[in-house]
């Protein structure tokens, strides 16, 4: 197993960076807008997105939520171990406001279409994006896209990107894995 950097500490900081000045480009004050991280990898994502929005560019009106898709995706009955599911925060409403999903990789779609289903459970939300660090652009089964990339990788199945956090793994770094 083999594995390359495909984005640096300093190369991470400034696509984060740039996908926070989208979003304020988009969502303006974030008064009708909410970020909503899915567990367990996308909530270290939406956590440094949520605190650059709020510590770099002021913006006061951030609010941020975790989504638990666990019991929503279409394989979770298919794997021999028995699921763990982590926690769902949403102490705000979704009815009519914008949502972003945030998520660290965009790979089959799958993901993302469980979080669509799980977050009819609170509300009706009037528009929702998609805010992902990195797309793997050629393994989707799903015709589903961001609306906020980082970067696109072109990577072969076999091949996996794992995002590494400071907060959770020493370390603020992309690898491309080669099993």
């Amino acid at each position: 197993m083999s594995q390359k950097v495909l984005l640096n500490e300093k190369e991470v900081n400034i696509i984060l960076h740039r996908l926070a000045c989208q979003l304020i480009e988009k969502h303006n004050d974030f008064s009708n807008t909410v970020l909503i991280g899915l567990q367990p990898r996308g909530v270290f994502l939406a956590n440094r997105i949520a605190k650059i929005l709020k510590e770099d560019y002021k913006v006061k009106n951030v609010q941020l939520g975790f989504l638990d898709i666990t019991f929503f995706r279409d394989d979770f009955r298919r794997g021999e171990k028995p699921l763990e599911a982590n926690s769902t925060k949403i102490d705000f409403l979704i009815e009519n406001r914008n949502v972003v999903f945030i998520d660290d990789v965009l790979y089959t779609g799958r993901s993302i279409r469980a979080a669509l289903t799980a977050i009819q459970s609170f509300g009706r939300p009037n528009e929702i994006e998609l805010l992902t660090l990195i797309d793997r652009r050629f393994s989707r089964h799903l015709p589903i896209q961001p609306n906020y990339r980082g970067t696109q990788v072109d990577v072969i199945n076999e091949e996996k990107v794992k995002v590494h956090w400071k907060e959770n793994d020493g370390e603020d770094v992309i690898y491309l894995i080669d099993k």
